[in-house]
């Protein structure tokens, strides 16, 4: 049993993780402003992130379990499409829109979690599933259109996101016997390597400009995201390690509340009526997820 001094600072790691993720649309759209498109920015921070792991892990040791874990890269490809997506999301559209639809994730988890787990969902799960669809739907719903449906990149992107992050998740506990430096170079490399590869096949389509050319004005945003992005890593681990898990989800869910206030405040993001009524929806499911760790997801 943890000592309340250790419970505290477990769930300011996790604070502090959700608060990184929270904020972390804004210096990806400062970058946008100065011509750096979210991929390649996503590209470069998670490359600076990976490098500095694979530096202070190293690098070869780490990969030799890929050997014997081939299922890494298949979290390598669900954790770098969860970055992109969410990334490019939150910098192209509408932050509390983007985070809602993203926390649709405790809902793809249950059908992942049949499909990948073989775990047949409980009545709760089934629940949360038509709570956070009913709430998918009150918030894509919009008067000019007859049935609800994404109305842009950023909606597509989230939901997307959202669905390969419950996939990442699946996979995390598929692999929990492999080696945790494993797990998180796979997480980080599949950002930098995932999100190189849809800019580049994003400028082949005409999907992505090309945008300026480098400038050291980027600098300090890509260092602040990476550095942030490390250290709200390593202070994510610290807490999971410490508290149960139901309780990091919990606490986890107050990246909803980080990004709306600033993105509201910040003149990024505005309150609609069916925007909180489905969003309210969204989470109670994934309330309901954590506070009822018992069901099978």
């Amino acid at each position: 049993m943890a000592r309340t001094s250790d419970k505290s600072l477990a769930v300011a790691g996790l604070l502090f993780n959700a608060l990184v993720w929270g904020l972390c649309w804004w210096p990806f759209k400062q970058l946008e402003t100065q011509g750096l498109h979210p991929l390649w920015a996503t590209a470069l921070v998670y490359g600076f992130v990976f490098l500095s792991i694979g530096l202070w892990l190293g690098l070869r040791g780490s990969l030799v379990s890929w050997h014997q874990h081939p299922a890494l890269w298949l979290l390598l490809l669900a954790s770098g499409l969860t970055n992109v997506g969410f990334n490019w999301a939150v910098t192209v559209g509408d932050v509390v829109r983007v985070v809602l639809l993203f926390y649709l994730m405790p809902a793809w988890s249950v059908l992942v979690a049949w499909w990948l787990l073989g775990e047949k969902p409980s009545g709760m799960a089934l629940l949360r599933l038509v709570l956070a669809l009913s709430g998918l739907f009150i918030v894509l719903k919009t008067p000019e259109t007859p049935w609800p449906v994404p109305e842009s990149l950023a909606d597509v992107l989230a939901l997307l996101s959202g669905l390969t992050f419950a996939i990442t998740n699946a996979l995390l506990l598929k692999l929990k016997d492999s080696p945790s430096a494993s797990r998180t170079l796979a997480m980080f490399g599949g950002g930098a390597t995932m999100a190189a590869v849809a800019a580049l096949l994003g400028m082949a389509t005409g999907v992505v400009h090309a945008g300026a050319a480098p400038t050291w004005a980027w600098l300090p945003f890509v260092a602040l995201l990476g550095t942030s992005f490390l250290f709200g890593n390593l202070a994510l681990q610290y807490g999971a390690a410490r508290l149960a898990a139901h309780t990091t989800a919990l606490v986890m869910l107050s990246e909803v509340l980080f990004a709306s206030v600033s993105s509201v405040i910040l003149g990024a993001s505005s309150w609609e009526g069916r925007t909180l009524v489905g969003g309210s929806l969204i989470l109670l499911a994934a309330v309901l997820s954590v506070v009822s760790p018992g069901s099978h997801d």
